[in-house]
């Protein structure tokens, strides 16, 4: 008896969350798949210690510390550098607004290192505080604070406009002018 309504009342969690665990591992890692795997991971490892876990004040932070923690081992383990995805877009969303800024955005913070890109996610899509985020990476404040400084910076470079380019004879010419008419040879 006892044993059933501990199941119920996982089960009953689990279920109301995961959607939103979906979600934060899929900004992870940036793949359906893998980010399902990453769930079952964490919801497995919750079960196993759902004795204690279910009395917590904050359970869903437990749970998401776990699904960050597990991310990152995957992504040190010699597995994430063995496989290579093929590049599929993503199924999105229904009635997403934009859905070509996502996909750059999707894009730009796939192409972060793991520990910048879980920064990130935890601290603007999981809405944590430095400090907060700083316990799920188990690391200081500071490293979270110039992890997200870092991977802010690079989401910006990767979402800049690019500026169109002209052809490399036009791109000699101008040179050649600005250096007072003259081409210099090296040689």
């Amino acid at each position: 008896m006892l044993t059933s309504r501990r199941d119920a009342e996982f089960t009953e969690f689990v279920a109301a969350r995961m959607t939103a665990l979906r979600r934060v591992a899929y900004l992870l890692c940036q793949d359906w798949h893998r980010a399902d795997d990453l769930v079952q991971a964490a919801i497995t490892k919750l079960y196993a210690n759902w004795h204690w876990a279910s009395v917590m004040d904050h359970t869903e932070a437990y749970v998401r510390t776990i699904l960050v923690r597990e991310y990152l081992s995957e992504r040190r383990s010699g597995w994430a550098r063995r496989v290579s995805l093929d590049g599929v877009v993503p199924e999105q969303p229904v009635g997403q607004p934009d859905r070509d800024a996502t996909l750059d955005l999707n894009a730009a913070l796939g192409e972060l290192p793991a520990r910048q890109r879980a920064t990130i996610v935890l601290r603007y899509f999981c809405d944590l505080s430095v400090e907060q985020a700083a316990h799920v990476l188990d690391c200081t404040p500071g490293t979270v604070k110039s992890q997200t400084a870092k991977g802010l910076g690079a989401l910006r470079q990767a979402l800049e406009p690019s500026e169109p380019n002209e052809s490399d004879a036009d791109g000699e010419r101008r040179s050649a002018v600005a250096g007072g008419g003259k081409a210099r040879s090296h040689g």
